[in-house]
């Protein structure tokens, strides 16, 4: 995705976990931050906690996503990634992408990677791997302030 481009829907998943939410939902109020993670990702794991932080500190101003991107087919088992999740404290929305069919609307090939968009849902921000949480949180206090300041 280049920078600018609108959000994708979020159609396709092969399941939901912690409840559905359409880019309907997520456009038009906040910002949001979707994370494309993996439960064989070890830099994926490292990095939860401070995606879980945005979640909790930002929660009445950023919307936090969660994409399960396989990279194997041991990737695939729905109950492996709902343990992972819990182990983990992800309780934001979870799309199973088993089919990459987001991860292919996004044109994503990394785990951890991260999308930040504005409240029109338009990219602001992508970044991969697991360092980096500085600059993200950078680029996400920058679209929070913006937002604010259109309000």
């Amino acid at each position: 995705m280049k920078l600018r481009e609108p959000m994708p829907e979020l159609d396709g998943a092969s399941a939901w976990l912690n409840g559905e939410v359409s880019k309907t939902d997520l456009v038009g109020e906040r910002p949001t931050l979707i994370h494309f993670w993996s439960i064989s990702c070890g830099l994926c794991k490292d990095a939860m906690p401070d995606i879980n932080q945005f979640r909790d500190e930002y929660k009445d101003k950023l919307n936090v996503i969660a994409v399960h991107m396989p990279r194997s087919e041991k990737d695939l088992d729905l109950d492996e990634i709902k343990e992972v999740a819990a182990q983990h404290d992800i309780s934001q929305p979870i799309y199973v992408d088993s089919n990459h069919k987001l991860t292919d609307a996004f044109e994503n090939q990394y785990v951890p990677a991260y999308y930040v968009f504005d409240a029109e849902g338009k990219l602001r921000h992508f970044q991969a791997g697991g360092s980096g949480m500085k600059m993200l949180t950078k680029r996400v206090n920058r679209v929070l302030e913006e937002n604010e300041k259109a309000e």
